[in-house]
């Protein structure tokens, strides 16, 4: 039966040059069996078959158990995905991506109706302290097989006797997962454009016309002051288009650079550049995969997102792949490069265009780039409409959007509906899901099918929302941490990770509290504001309610997230204070990552005291090593938000310094110590408020780059506009004047009215 079914479909899925989805549901060891009848029965090679399982001991060679994501940038004509022991959704989405049109998708399942009851590996990952796993519901399993159950070309077999009458039951048929398609008109093969400039090899390698103009418009990236963005759903062959362009750029001589969120990301885009380059006798060859380079010297070269900012080497054209998953901040910062293209996908689980097209084309537009848009719709590997990937989308919400600008664009907070969104609600309302998931995925770069389960199973998580009319304008997703026990808390501190419970982990693992962790916090993971209400203050209104709604049960607010300037101002507004910056870069982001607290109970406000003060001293220090770096606004906001004043206490000798730089002939260089305690001073200001007249932006600015971070004059004084070093130097000793008239001592005053007179 099991075979007869499975080849029926193989060829129905050949025919229509589309894939099924077989569903082996029941026993594991009846579901291996039945997978091997299966594959048997079809008539693939075995290096055309990949199992994901964490079992070991399969006969195909290609076999790749617990690591779906090697598949990315990979093909098969059958794939087996063993949901039992470990269901992530993100494998899910990998597993079904690497199907190729005429192939089979199989996963095995534990009997469906007993499916969402089920608990395992992955649930423990939501089963974070002090939740236990019986704590996790089956909310998201609960969706997915409702799906399998309703969706075309999903074939369902059930493996067990439920009756129980049979010591060897039969399998039984539940869909059969036929269409009964017309049978795929092959695409005609695409030709070289007239008076393209690109080599012949390139146009020919390409299999749709879609991304034979997508290549075609990325020739102009070979005159400066280019930017094209190439947008398309998974599997259209942007990165693709995106490789024979760098190789071709290559071919001319042009040093081209490429990033993503990893390298694996650009690994078909490296591909189809590399095999370009090698058609052409050009490639020289290399140990290191991340770099091609030519005879005539051109390259291929792949830095991460936080190095590619900086453009090292100064190349001659940027390509960013899998845009979408990147910062707006840091995609901003790739506009300085000459010329420069975005590979975006529209849906997908690395990141959503949506997010990217909303706030970041406004800024490509207007910058000094004349900007080409390209849009590739037909499939390479699938034909349109293929039944597995309208599933795929269904299942993991990778189409979710927020609702139609023109449902919304006229609301106003006082107006809109406080509004828990608890999963049972968000299960059985698919519009409401989609619309708050989303707002989620537009807004923040790692939303992925992993976060839907969490929001739909994780007992840690809640969702509340602000809604017009019955559509969500604003969304935030919450998780409690700490109250964890003394002997969770003892763990932390020796090194023992802790999940779901970030804030609690980094102030004891990191910054050495070991009673961090007893207090109850509500932590914003994320944040998002429907982009056609965007600064009319719901997202303020949301954190009202919310603090309204919890200042009973929790001792303190908390978020975290990569630092900018405009976020900063956003989070001290709402009365949260900064507790600690990371020395480090998020790879991706490439920005530092900020934790602020505001306190609600005296546990609360005595947390935030002592790691407010442990901030601000370790600054003192920081800002010269390992926050070097760091953006001088970023500074300034994380700084400002700081509740902790910082002390001035100079000696005598060092007021006399201070006021011989600012007053008169002195140098600074003689005790930048001192200068350094008046810096804090004049940033660390939790009310917003200048500490005196006289100290302006960039006077600010100022203090941080040369005083706090000790940068060269010369740089100080080109990075902020002054037009010499000796301007700059007296620009120092005028801001710190404003501060020796407020905190200068009796011998600052002195000093101060002898250069007067």
């Amino acid at each position: 039966m099991i075979a007869e079914l499975a080849a029926e479909l193989k060829r129905e899925a050949e025919r229509a040059n589309e894939r099924r989805l077989l569903v082996l549901a029941g026993d594991r060891d009846r579901g291996f069996d039945a997978a091997y009848e299966t594959v048997e029965a079809v008539g693939v090679d075995d290096d055309a078959v990949t199992i994901v399982s964490t079992r070991e001991g399969f006969r195909f060679p290609e076999r790749r158990p617990r690591a779906a994501g090697e598949l990315l940038g990979r093909t098969r004509e059958v794939v087996v995905f063993d949901c039992h022991d470990r269901f992530v959704p993100n494998a899910l989405g990998q597993v079904t991506g690497a199907v190729d049109g005429g192939g089979l998708l199989v996963l095995l399942t534990p009997d469906l109706d007993d499916w969402p009851r089920i608990r395992d590996g992955f649930d423990e990952t939501l089963a974070v302290p002090p939740y236990g796993l019986s704590d996790v519901t089956g909310r998201f399993r609960t969706r997915v097989v409702r799906t399998l159950r309703r969706h075309p070309g999903v074939a369902i077999v059930g493996l067990d006797d439920r009756a129980g009458e049979s010591d060897d039951p039969r399998p039984t048929v539940e869909r059969d997962g036929l269409t009964y398609p017309v049978a795929w008109t092959p695409r005609s093969s695409s030709s070289r454009p007239a008076r393209a400039a690109f080599p012949e090899a390139a146009y020919a390698a390409c299999l749709t016309d879609d991304q034979s103009r997508a290549l075609r418009s990325l020739e102009r990236l070979s005159s400066p002051g280019s930017a094209v963005v190439v947008e398309a759903d998974r599997g259209r062959g942007k990165s693709s288009a995106g490789g024979l362009a760098a190789g071709s750029l290559a071919l001319a001589g042009q040093d081209v650079l490429v990033t993503a969120p990893a390298f694996e990301n650009a690994a078909e885009l490296f591909a189809r550049a590399s095999e370009l380059l090698a058609e052409r006798d050009a490639l020289v060859s290399s140990d290191d995969r991340t770099v091609l380079t030519t005879v005539d010297g051109g390259c291929v070269r792949f830095r991460s997102p936080a190095d590619a900012a900086a453009l090292p080497d100064d190349p001659d054209v940027v390509v960013v792949d899998e845009a979408a998953a990147l910062p707006v901040g840091l995609l901003e910062g790739l506009l300085a490069a000459p010329s420069v293209a975005f590979c975006t996908t529209i849906h997908g689980y690395e990141g959503a265009g949506r997010g990217f097209s909303v706030r970041f084309r406004e800024r490509l537009d207007a910058s000094e780039h004349a900007v080409r848009d390209v849009r590739l719709a037909e499939p390479i590997r699938y034909a349109r409409n293929d039944p597995v990937e309208g599933w795929a989308f269904r299942a993991l919400l990778l189409d979710a959007r927020p609702v139609v600008d023109e449902a919304v664009a006229g609301a106003m907070p006082e107006t809109a509906e406080y509004r828990a969104l608890g999963g049972d609600e968000l299960l059985a309302d698919e519009h409401l899901l989609s619309e708050a998931f989303g707002l989620l995925v537009a807004a923040h770069y790692r939303t992925e099918p992993n976060d839907l389960a969490r929001l739909l199973d994780a007992p840690n998580l809640s969702a509340r929302a602000l809604a017009v009319d019955g559509h969500v304008v604003a969304v935030a997703l919450l998780a409690r941490e700490g109250n964890l026990p003394a002997e969770t808390r003892r763990g932390m501190y020796e090194g023992e990770r802790v999940r779901g419970n970030m804030v609690p982990d980094v102030l004891t693992s990191q910054l050495r509290d070991e009673d961090a962790a007893e207090s109850t916090g509500l932590r914003t993971v994320r944040i998002a504001t429907h982009h056609a209400v965007r600064d009319r203050g719901f997202g303020s209104r949301l954190l009202d309610r919310i603090h309204e709604e919890f200042a009973g049960e929790v001792d303190y607010f908390a978020v975290g997230y990569g630092a900018t300037p405009r976020l900063l101002r956003f989070w001290r507004r709402a009365n949260y204070r900064t507790v600690h910056l990371s020395t480090t870069r998020n790879d991706a982001s490439g920005e530092h990552s900020v934790i602020m607290l505001r306190p609600e109970t005296d546990a609360g406000a005595a947390l935030l005291s002592r790691h407010a003060a442990t901030f601000r001293d370790r600054e003192r220090d920081a800002l010269s090593d390992a926050h070097r770096d760091v953006d001088a606004d970023v500074v300034r906001g994380a700084l400002r938000a700081c509740p902790a004043p910082a002390e001035v206490d100079l000696t005598d000798h060092e007021w006399r310094v201070v006021v011989g730089a600012s007053y008169g002939p002195g140098m600074y260089d003689v005790a930048p110590g001192a200068f350094r305690d008046l810096a804090l001073a004049a940033l660390i200001r939790e009310d917003g408020t200048r500490v005196a007249d006289g100290i302006d932006d960039r006077t600010e600015r100022l203090f941080v780059r040369k005083v706090l971070q000790g940068r060269p004059w010369e740089h100080v004084a080109d990075e902020l506009g002054y037009v010499s070093t000796r301007s700059c130097m007296r620009a120092l000793g005028d801001g710190v004047r404003p501060l020796v008239d407020r905190y200068g001592t009796d011998v600052a005053d002195a000093e101060r009215t002898r250069f007067r007179d």
